[in-house]
């Protein structure tokens, strides 16, 4: 399980994921920024923040009328809670896409609470089995009122069991985390379960007009889109059915052994993953 932990790690390995820490700093609003983060705006009431531990690791920052949740902490951002005031007055409720130390690290410990979703409850004692607040459970279609702005939570099982989407039906977009993998996916789950998945979000972001999904590595141009989700979809129908064959993964052995390539994207995976 502990090696299961660490195949975020091979985020490092993807150039296509990766933006340096440097050069964005020259995009966009800045909001605020210190030695751990800094905070851009994407719109008037949205804000990304990017750590610089695990190449930009990305924390949002979403805003209603009456109040405001933090999707994902980053890894190790000393006083987060105090930097996330500074930008908004609303109270803030913490929760994340997905428990991998990049994005559930020990800045969740500046929060007295954290919402995620149970089926990556197995994970919480490898990466959060030091937090002392309290652990809740986002519902699949439960939908979180900020006052002005309804976020809908969106079970998306693939990068991890629990890996979770919130969708802004209004605004047009949404956050994925790294269900999707920006070109880079390193599936915990079985390939059926990661088709259904890519099913049923690319029909919602139909239905309800979503352009993207902000990654959780986000480098300004990488969005996760319904075309690119399909082309996923589409790589993993072909290795289910044989027509592309796995090969070793020589990158890297973080308990994913196996690797396959088609149309600008890879997914990493391990045997179990094939049925």
């Amino acid at each position: 399980m502990k090696r299961l932990i660490l195949v975020f790690s091979l985020l490092l390995l993807s150039e296509s994921l990766l933006c340096t820490y440097a050069s964005l700093r020259n995009e966009g609003d800045i909001v605020f920024r210190n030695e751990d983060v800094f905070f851009r705006k994407i719109d008037n009431h949205t804000w990304v923040g990017s750590g610089n531990k695990m190449f930009n690791e990305s924390l949002y920052l979403v805003e209603g009328n009456e109040r405001a949740i933090l999707i994902d902490a980053g890894t190790d951002i000393k006083n987060l809670d105090k930097i996330v005031s500074s930008i908004t007055s609303k109270p803030v409720t913490l929760i994340a896409t997905h428990v991998h130390s990049d994005h559930t690290g020990p800045s969740i410990n500046c929060f007295s609470e954290i919402w995620i979703n149970p089926n990556d409850t197995v994970l919480i004692p490898f990466v959060m089995g030091n937090y002392k607040g309290k652990v809740n459970y986002l519902k699949n279609g439960e939908i979180l009122d900020l006052g002005g702005r309804k976020i809908e939570v969106v079970y998306n099982p693939g990068h991890t069991p629990g890996s979770t989407s919130f969708i802004d039906k209004k605004a047009g977009y949404g956050f994925s985390g790294d269900a999707f993998g920006s070109s880079l996916l390193l599936l915990t789950v079985d390939f059926s379960t990661f088709i259904d998945t890519c099913e049923k979000i690319t029909a919602k972001m139909e239905a309800q007009g979503i352009k993207y999904l902000y990654p959780g590595h986000y480098n300004n141009n990488n969005e996760e889109t319904i075309e690119k989700i399909r082309e996923m979809q589409q790589l993993s129908k072909k290795v289910l059915s044989g027509e592309i064959e796995s090969k070793p993964n020589t990158d890297n052995n973080f308990g994913l052994r196996l690797a396959v390539d088609g149309d600008g994207y890879r997914i990493i995976f391990n045997d179990s993953a094939l049925k």
